[in-house]
């Protein structure tokens, strides 16, 4: 057996040192077809890597440009804004500036209505006053004259006007003149013209002589006889009494139709007339002489009462506005029919 192995010995050495090459060549290329399958996958692995990062890159810039373009349609709308709220805040200051003129506007006109009104209520006063004098001067109406005043003060106490005081200190003058007057000249004379045409009525028509120088056959006859002296202007006819009394009372009548005129020589020759037929129609007695005394007075009272104050309130308001004070108003002219009656006048 040792012979056999010894000769079979040779041959199994070879064959070990040939089976590890082969192994190890066979490592080598398991280790080859390793590291290429290796490599085979890594490249694969960073190419399908790279594709996704590039993927991810591509998308990040495309989401990049999205956000770019909203960006610069924000900038725009942003912009767009920007000029929306220039125009709108040059509007508001055009409304503002409007408003501004408005209020300007407004004021003006609420100051020229404002002015409008004073005139207008200046004007009133100054119609009034007019009126005050009128019924004065003219119509001697004392009543219609105090109310005038009175319109014209209520329209100078709707004014707040500083410069109104002094008008209106003269104002309340010339009313405080007019209120003492009392009744007026005027009336106080158609007061006595109808007193006298009353004491006309309660004249006797006959006088007891009671003188005790005439005879005893006189007095005792006197109820009986009525002895007049032939040169007495006294009516004793019915007809020539009438007429007379319808002279006298006509006399009377236009005495009051001057009175009504405020014609002061009209009344004064109508009452002097009235008084010159009281000897026709009733004897002297002191009853026909206190009358007649009575009617010389009403012939001397003036219809109107001199007042200084009297216009001084229209000339200041006149002077206030630069108008030309007026002239004072002319008395009226005598009547043709109180001309006609002198005429008839005994």
């Amino acid at each position: 057996m040792n012979q056999f192995a010894a000769e079979h010995e040779p041959i199994e050495r070879p064959r070990r040192r040939l089976g590890l090459p082969i192994v190890v060549l066979l490592l080598l290329v398991a280790l080859a077809a390793a590291a290429w399958y290796g490599w085979q996958q890594w490249q694969a692995w960073t190419t399908g890597q790279q594709d996704q990062a590039e993927q991810q890159v591509d998308a990040l810039e495309a989401r990049i440009e999205t956000l770019r373009r909203d960006l610069r349609a924000q900038n725009e709308r942003l912009r767009d804004l920007a000029a929306t709220n220039r125009v709108l805040r040059d509007e508001i200051l055009g409304l503002s500036q409007r408003g501004a003129l408005l209020e300007d506007s407004v004021a003006k006109l609420a100051d020229s209505t404002r002015q409008g009104a004073a005139a207008l209520r200046l004007d009133q006063a100054e119609l009034e006053l007019h009126l005050a004098a009128q019924r004065l001067t003219i119509a001697g109406d004392l009543p219609g004259a105090q109310q005038a005043y009175a319109l014209a003060a209520d329209t100078l106490a709707g004014l707040d006007d500083p410069r109104l005081l002094n008008l209106r200190q003269a104002l309340e003058q010339e009313r405080s003149a007019i209120g003492r007057l009392g009744q007026g000249p005027r009336a106080q004379a158609v007061q006595q013209l109808e007193q006298v045409s009353a004491a006309l009525a309660q004249l006797p028509q006959k006088v007891a002589d009671e003188d005790p120088a005439r005879p005893r056959w006189q007095r005792i006859l006197a109820p009986l006889i009525d002895v007049r002296p032939s040169g007495a202007r006294v009516a004793i006819a019915p007809a020539q009494r009438a007429a007379f009394e319808n002279a006298l009372q006509l006399e009377l009548t236009l005495a009051r139709a001057a009175l009504e005129r405020n014609d002061a020589p009209a009344l004064q020759a109508a009452v002097l007339r009235a008084a010159a037929w009281l000897p026709r129609l009733w004897p002297a007695s002191p009853q026909a002489r206190a009358v007649e005394a009575r009617l010389t007075r009403l012939a001397a009272l003036p219809l109107t009462a001199p007042l200084p104050e009297l216009g001084s309130t229209l000339r200041q308001l006149q002077a206030m506005g630069g108008k030309p004070a007026p002239p004072p108003a002319p008395p009226l002219a005598p009547q043709p029919a109180a001309a006609a009656s002198d005429e008839g006048a005994p």
